[in-house]
Order: C-alpha cells, then structure tokens, then sequence
C-alpha cells in the first residue's frame, strides 16, 4: 500500500480498471473499507488524476449496473446451492 492518500487512490484506480473487480473487492483486496475505497476514487482522483478517474467511473458505472444482477445470483446460491 502507498505511502500517501493520492497515490493509494491511483493504485486502487489501475487496479479496478486491470480487473473490473467491484468497490467489496478492491476493498478486500487492499485491506481497506469499501467506504475508504469508495471516498478515495470518488473525491481525491478526480483531483489528482482526471483522466484515471474517467477511466474507473466507467468500471464503477459497469458494476452499479450490474449489482442486482450478482445480488440476485448470490440469493439464489444461497437457497439452492448452485
């Protein structure tokens, strides 16, 4: 993890983009709270890096997209253990 919030916020960026992994996951993968990841692409990227923020809006955009989709397949996972 980076030293400084910007460039923790520019790794968690490239790493959402590379792997299309969701707000949960990179929070996971990180360590951190899905609330910390959330703050760090929403606020502090688009200051200190535009063009990486328009490039992880559209993989956030993708997953909000698809949230009930993976909701409704986890509930069904849950209940007839597919």
């Amino acid at each position: 993890m980076s030293d400084t919030i910007e460039e923790r916020a520019c790794e968690l960026a490239v790493y959402m983009i590379e792997t299309g992994a969701t707000v949960r996951g990179a929070a996971g993968h990180f360590g951190i709270s899905k609330s910390t990841v959330h703050k760090d692409l929403q606020q502090r990227l688009p200051q200190c890096n535009k063009l990486l923020y328009e490039q992880v809006r559209q993989v956030l955009d993708t997953n909000k997209q698809q949230r009930h989709i993976r909701g409704g397949q986890a509930t069904r996972k849950k209940y007839k253990g597919d």
